[in-house]
């Protein structure tokens, strides 16, 4: 007689087959991402105006397509939007190993992001699908560590082939395709029971007032907005890392950074969602701005390496602050039928203002000692002003 233990109900082959295709794509794109600021600025000559530009574009893509998931899905179903978007995704890390010129790259990165933007709520559709409501937390929970595992392999990878190919580049971006691709591949494994496509439901005007409706309450919108225009302080991680790079860090320094990174964020991202449920989320998130604030305006005043590790272990907190307790936080305010809109309009608008801060943070990257020194303590400071106002005001 077998005293094997049933495997939980929530523990379904869907969950195991979307986490494995996260961890397989999260992996490509963390070898990929800490390299790229370098491979623009040394090997293709690709000034920091550029390497911001060319991120910010792809956070715009991102957004403007995760504003649009609900309204594709009128046409194409889940899962073929999930394979799409993970397929996107493969081809442009291979756009970007192809390249000889920094507009290829750029070519790559809306490529890549446009898939993300493409497949995200589709794909978070399916995970939750027939589970019940007690145990999607777990199982939300389960996918993130596989992804988050992905980001942290990814950039022990990277160390690993290129201490293997002697620092080459492009070696790398090469090898990053390989998961990319099998991550496409096991999408075909998952399972979507609904995978019909559903023309838009006309709302009869009797109805548009009567709260069944998209329209977000005045709280919500004005939380979502504050959100998004601090955004516009938050340039894109690639920049930080060009400012390493530039400061006197080697390539496998940057990477070995950026795997700190990883790690700060993945274990901090638990304990803020616990912070957040127990005490009121502004506050949490403020705590996460106070630790951007002293991360930007630190990273911009210091040289010390040992130092700069720190304050990139501290950024980890804002960025797990930023994805859970601001998520979480829009999630609690917003209905059951407002969830991909409220996360949409969230995720959205957060992505214009990073690629603003990417192009205002790439023209003043050369002033003062250059670096990027000023636009770091400049959003340092807004970030500083931005967690008192939150901590204070009420909401």
């Amino acid at each position: 007689m077998s005293s094997r233990k049933p495997r939980p109900v929530w523990l379904t082959r869907n969950l195991f087959a979307i986490s494995w295709v996260s961890l397989l794509q999260d992996a490509a794109s963390e070898m990929l991402y800490p390299i790229m600021p370098v491979f623009l600025n040394t090997v293709l000559g690709a000034p920091a105006a550029v390497v911001g530009a060319i991120e910010g574009a792809a956070e715009g893509a991102m957004s403007l397509t995760k504003l649009s998931s609900a309204w594709m899905n009128r046409w194409i179903p889940r899962k073929v939007m999930v394979f799409l978007g993970y397929g996107g995704a493969a081809l442009g890390k291979l756009i970007i190993a192809l390249a000889g010129v920094w507009p290829v790259v750029l070519l790559g990165r809306v490529v890549d992001r446009l898939g993300k933007g493409m497949r995200s709520a589709a794909r978070d559709a399916i995970l939750v699908q027939g589970i019940d409501k007690a145990h999607r937390g777990r199982v939300i929970g389960f996918h993130r560590t596989a992804d988050t595992t992905g980001a942290v392999i990814g950039p022990i990878l990277a160390l690993g082939l290129l201490s293997v190919f002697n620092g080459n580049v492009r070696s790398v971006l090469w090898m990053a395709v390989i998961p990319a691709v099998l991550s496409t591949l096991a999408v075909l494994f998952i399972k979507d029971q609904d995978p019909a496509t559903k023309r838009q439901v006309r709302i009869p005007k009797a109805l548009i007032n009567d709260g069944n409706t998209q329209v977000l309450s005045p709280k919500l919108k004005r939380i979502i907005w504050i959100l998004s225009i601090f955004a516009l302080a938050n340039f894109p991680d690639a920049l930080l890392l060009l400012h390493l790079s530039q400061d006197g860090f080697g390539i496998f320094e940057v990477v070995g950074t950026y795997l700190i990174f990883n790690v700060s964020y993945a274990a901090l991202s638990f304990p803020m969602g616990l912070l957040a449920d127990r005490w009121k989320p502004q506050h949490i998130y403020a705590l996460g701005l106070l630790c951007f604030a002293i991360s930007y305006a630190g990273l911009g005043l210091t040289h010390d390496k040992m130092l700069a590790v720190g304050l990139v272990v501290l950024y980890g907190g804002f960025a797990a602050a930023n994805d859970v307790v601001g998520k979480s936080w829009v999630s609690k305010l917003a209905a059951d039928h407002q969830q991909l809109t409220v996360q949409a309009r969230l995720q959205g608008l957060g992505g214009f203002g990073i690629l603003l801060a990417g192009v205002w943070a790439g023209l003043a990257w050369s002033l003062g000692s250059g670096f990027g020194a000023v636009p770091l303590v400049i959003s340092g400071a807004f970030g500083l002003v931005a967690a008192i106002t939150l901590w204070r005001i009420n909401l």
